[in-house]
């Protein structure tokens, strides 16, 4: 199914549409609509995915059993991690 629309854009989309057309890239300035409507949609997932795993990652996070440290006991593990790293070698 297909529905016509009507749109005003500025001028500087216009011409970036007609220049696309006239240049063969496309066939036709609902060609080029099309593309940017499948990009944007693409993009919006893609967006969605992202927010997603990152939602899941803070959940992880949330439900981690370890015990929580304060910034002063992270900053003593690092120092010893650091410390012990330094020795290796």
């Amino acid at each position: 199914m297909v529905e016509k629309l009507s749109i005003t854009l500025p001028s500087e989309m216009v011409n970036a549409i007609k220049s696309r057309v006239e240049a063969g890239s496309y066939a036709s300035t609902s060609e080029v609509l099309r593309e940017a409507m499948r990009l944007l949609l693409r993009q919006e997932e893609e967006h969605s995915e992202r927010m997603a795993a990152i939602r899941a990652r803070i959940q992880r996070s949330l439900n981690d059993p370890r015990p929580n440290l304060s910034s002063k006991q992270a900053r003593h593990h690092l120092d010893d991690l650091y410390a012990k790293h330094q020795t290796v070698k």
